[in-house]
Formats: structure tokens, C-alpha cells, sequence
């Protein structure tokens, strides 16, 4: 299980090396992605709070990235954050995740982006339920669930 001590040290050492690399233009990903989900997982954009299709929805399933199918969440790690982003405790397996400093805004955030095609996902915080203590906050947009 992650802790935010394991998090702040992939920001710092570097990340688990991924299962495979997904690569393709900024042109090519506008061809297979929506605007919103585009601007969201391509440029670090951020959905209105509680406009999300999967901030309230719990059905069980798989989260994978939109952009390159990768999976990402379990449902079963999924809670109700209060934050109006669906929220996750953990990732369905350590390397699926790549965690990046983010000072943008004034905050000292981590970014967290798909480890696979550097899709931006949301952040993590160390405010989540126990017993990791993590709150993954995602963008709906940036996940398609099987």
C-alpha cells in the first residue's frame, strides 16, 4: 500500500518505470479525444467540481485512462470525498500512476499523470481515508470505466 511518504519520493527520486509507453502528436490525441477531454488530459485542465460522470457513481468496475486504456482504479477504492472529483484511495497497481511536483497556482501540489502516456489525471493530497491516509482526485474526464 502507497503512503504519502512513497508519493513524495517518486516526486523526488523518480517514478516507477511503466508497463509500456504511449506516445503520439498533440494532433493525433485531438483526432481520438473530445475538447474537454483533450484540454483536460493534454493540457492540465480541470473539470468543474460535481460535473464529473463518475463523482457519484459507484458501480463496480475498472478506471482506466482515456487516453491510453491503461488501468488505473479499482471501484472498490473509490469513496465519496465530498470534494465534487471522483476520489480514490489507491492505484489498482504502483506503477500505473506518475507523480509530479506541481507549484502552479501558488500551491505545493502533486500532479498525477497516466505513467503510460503522461495523460493529467488530477492530484494526490494526504488528506484520504485510512489506512493510506491518500486522496487521489480525479478528473472524470481524463477515465473511461470497464
Amino acid at each position: 500500500m502507497l503512503t504519502w511518504k512513497d508519493i513524495v519520493n517518486f516526486t523526488v527520486n523518480g517514478n516507477p518505470s511503466p508497463e509500456k509507453r504511449v506516445e503520439k502528436t498533440d494532433e493525433e490525441w485531438k483526432k481520438e479525444l473530445t475538447p474537454d477531454q483533450f484540454k483536460i488530459t493534454r493540457m492540465s485542465g480541470t473539470e468543474i467540481p460535481h460535473t464529473g460522470a463518475f463523482c457519484t457513481s459507484y458501480d463496480a468496475g475498472i478506471y482506466n485512462c482515456v487516453c491510453c486504456g491503461n488501468e488505473l482504479f479499482d471501484s472498490t477504492i473509490k469513496f465519496d470525498s465530498g470534494t465534487g472529483w471522483p476520489s480514490f484511495t489507491q492505484p489498482i497497481k504502483i506503477n500505473a500512476i506518475k507523480y509530479l511536483k506541481d507549484l502552479s497556482g501558488g500551491r505545493d501540489r502533486v500532479e498525477i499523470q497516466c505513467n503510460n502516456c503522461d495523460s493529467h489525471l488530477g492530484h494526490v493530497f494526504p488528506d484520504g481515508p485510512e489506512p493510506s491516509g491518500l486522496r487521489y482526485c480525479v478528473n472524470s474526464e481524463s477515465l473511461i470505466k470497464k
